[in-house]
């Protein structure tokens, strides 16, 4: 396989990788495997262990097994392809090596983790950068490494494509860095990456030097240097910082930036628009431009004029409606069927439906999830709709969850008389039917749902089976919009 230089290592210690703990590590320690430059070897270099080695190197094992090592990935992403490169490896690498992946989310514990293949065991050679292609097309936290039996790895690199969660990214005002690899954004190609590639202009942090920003040969010619990144989703821009810091005598010029909204990365000559005209820089400075009508972007373009070095871009803006419906497919994609179910059992509470659709994955965009609801909906029985009922509140009712006193918000300016009426109607409904009163409550009024109530109870079971069914239906696919937004039903979501 060949690397996608577009992707992002996703374990790099630069964004935040770590090597969290390992079985072994007799001869050389397990912080080497991330080390962001590539490996050495000095053959006079020895310890009171043994040769030196500038990888990870565990001792001669006499026992069955293998020996592991755990890393958290700096971002959270699919893992498309692993590099285990044995590099000076010669007489010591592993046999053979495989990876598992799980995801440990803010507060739970690793140890509770469970782990899915996404490389199965498969052989290494010595003194080589292994490269293997990874399809499991699930989001990962945490990696473990196995090696057989023992031995040592000189590198690990895992390409990937970022998949944050970005409703924990938002701040008080609604804003979201979106043009940074911690937010997910990748930097899809440059002109040049003659000195420093330009995965850097969108590190976190701030740049530590030259060599961590991105610069350019001098330009010998007409035309100018440029670099196009995909923006972590959509999303309304209302302000751009370029950064300089450390690029004293080889800055640009000038910068210009432009912008677009497309749904794929394909065809970057075309379609950009100018949100930033050519603007004068200056050396080791930070320049910031506000947005004054904030512009909707998929992508910005990045053109520095003729050529030089820059340490960071930063784009801050908010979400759109169709950024969050484009970040919500790619999220439940994404999860474990395990994790995918938990989820969407909040918009419908039927184990059969959430089943039919982790079934339907993946998605192709938003419409294909509510069609594929639609249709998982369409296929249950009578005593999966009830089940799904069972989870709702009466109409009235000030318990719940918040998305249920949300979409309820209509009862709350209700007189006494017409609470005391939907009371009395959802008791009479409920002996005649079986089951809660079931309206899509969102915008309607008390008195509007009492007459829908009022207006069922001249239903015979089965008509009235059908139409609490359309209710939920229409409910879910509500629901399903409301579980890709900043807030979940848990935190206090509502209509």
């Amino acid at each position: 396989m060949s690397e996608d230089p577009h992707l992002p290592d996703l374990a790099a210690k630069p964004l935040g990788g770590a090597v969290l703990e390992a079985n072994d590590e007799f001869f050389a320690p397990k912080e080497n495997l991330l080390k962001p430059e590539q490996p050495v070897f000095d053959p006079n270099a020895y310890t009171d262990r043994g040769k030196e080695m500038d990888g990870w190197e565990t001792r001669r094992r006499r026992t069955p097994g293998c020996d592991w090592c755990v890393v958290r990935l700096g971002i959270p992403g699919v893992v498309r392809s692993v590099v285990i490169d044995t590099t000076h490896f010669r007489g010591n690498y592993p046999d053979r090596a495989s990876l598992l992946g799980t995801v440990v989310d803010k507060g739970e514990n690793l140890g509770d983790a469970e782990w899915v293949e996404l490389l199965p065991e498969s052989k290494l050679e010595g003194d080589t950068v292994n490269r293997f292609d990874v399809t499991t097309p699930l989001r990962i936290t945490h990696l473990q490494l196995n090696i057989y039996p023992d031995g040592g790895v000189a590198r690990l690199r895992v390409q990937g494509e970022p998949l944050t969660d970005l409703r924990r990214l938002m701040g008080e005002d609604g804003c979201v860095e979106v043009a940074g690899s911690k937010s997910g954004a990748v930097v899809l190609d440059a002109s040049d990456i003659f000195f420093s590639h330009p995965h850097n202009l969108i590190a976190p942090g701030d740049s530590q030097g030259m060599h961590d920003g991105w610069e350019t040969r001098r330009r010998r010619g007409p035309g100018h240097d440029w670099v196009a990144v995909r923006l972590a989703a959509e999303v309304e821009i209302d302000r751009v910082e370029i950064d300089t810091t450390h690029f004293k005598g080889n800055y640009p010029d000038t910068c210009s930036l432009d912008a677009r909204v497309s749904p794929d990365d394909a065809d970057l000559d075309h379609g950009w628009s100018e949100v930033v005209p050519v603007t004068k820089l200056g050396p080791h400075d930070r320049f910031v431009f506000p947005i004054d009508q904030p512009v909707t972007a998929t992508h910005l373009r990045l053109n520095i004029h003729p050529d030089g070095g820059l340490a960071r871009m930063r784009a801050f803006g908010r979400v759109t409606d169709e950024g969050w419906r484009s970040f919500g497919v790619r999220w439940l994609n994404a999860r474990t069927d395990e994790a995918f179910e938990r989820e969407v059992l909040a918009c419908c509470a039927s184990p059969a439906w959430a089943a039919g659709l982790r079934e339907a994955r993946p998605f192709a965009d938003f419409a294909a999830l509510l069609e594929a609801a639609d249709a998982a909906w369409a296929k249950l029985d009578a005593e999966d709709q009830l089940e799904a009922f069972r989870a709702h509140p009466r109409i009235g009712d000030r318990g719940g969850s918040a998305w249920s006193r949300g979409e309820q918000a209509g009862v709350g300016p209700a007189d006494d008389a017409t609470l005391c009426a939907l009371e009395e109607s959802n008791r009479e409904y409920e002996s005649r039917f079986g089951h809660v009163f079931l309206v899509n409550a969102t915008g309607r009024s008390a008195e509007e749902m009492l007459d829908a109530l009022t207006r069922r109870l001249d239903n015979d079971a089965e008509a009235e089976l059908a139409e609490a069914a359309e209710q939920q239906r229409q409910i879910t696919r509500i629901r399903l919009e409301k579980l890709v937004r900043p807030v979940a039903p848990e935190d206090g979501g509502g209509a």
